[in-house]
């Protein structure tokens, strides 16, 4: 596959000199240079997106994390308080995220014998989506368990960061089953068993 290795030469996806390939990758211009895309041309609809990572541990590890007992406290609390700040400053972390005003942003999290699934959940009515928020809360909080628990488990890691779920735009409504497979559902189905219109 050509790659682009520099802003003043190269190649272009889609081949040497570039290409129809762009038009796979919006976020570059005509040259490949990397830009914000113009979203105004778009409907404003309502947002969301789901997004799932698993933090690995040892089971001592997972036991002390439900119980509160490590040396920075409840890192359960600590965990979802930096989720829902990494939500809303995703614009300042990611140069082609544009600034959302979000409508509601949740971070669950549930621990097993040896891990810590993390949940999170960004909504928004706005002109692009809102994957990219639902993802940095869970990086966020993920990274928040891992530093807590760091100093005593040298097993820690971090896996199955992806977007499970989304909602609203162009693409429509999608979910990801347990075995990695994304299926595009009918207008006004939610795969969680949600009330589109929100009764």
């Amino acid at each position: 596959m050509a790659t682009r290795s520099g802003a003043s030469g190269g190649a272009l996806p889609g081949g040497p000199g570039g290409g129809d390939g762009l038009a796979d990758f919006p976020h570059l211009d005509s040259r490949g240079n990397a830009h914000m895309v113009d979203v105004t041309g778009k409907d404003v609809s309502d947002r969301k997106a789901v997004a799932r990572l698993v933090v690995r541990m040892a089971p001592t590890s997972a036991r002390r994390v439900a119980d509160g007992d490590l040396p920075g406290g409840d890192v359960l609390a600590l965990a979802r308080g930096a989720g829902l700040l990494a939500a809303k400053q995703t614009a300042r972390l990611l140069p082609l995220c544009h600034p959302l005003l979000l409508r509601e942003t949740t971070v669950e999290i549930a621990v097993g014998e040896d891990q810590v699934e993390v949940t999170t959940t960004v909504e928004a009515e706005d002109r692009t989506g809102v994957e990219m928020e639902a993802l940095t809360a869970a990086s966020a909080a993920g990274l928040t368990i891992y530093a807590a628990c760091a100093s005593f488990d040298r097993t820690l890691s971090i896996d199955d960061l992806a977007v499970v779920e989304k909602s609203g735009g162009r693409s429509g409504r999608w979910h990801r089953d347990a075995h990695g497979a994304v299926h595009h559902d009918p207008a006004g189905h939610d795969p969680a068993g949600h009330d589109p219109t929100g009764h």
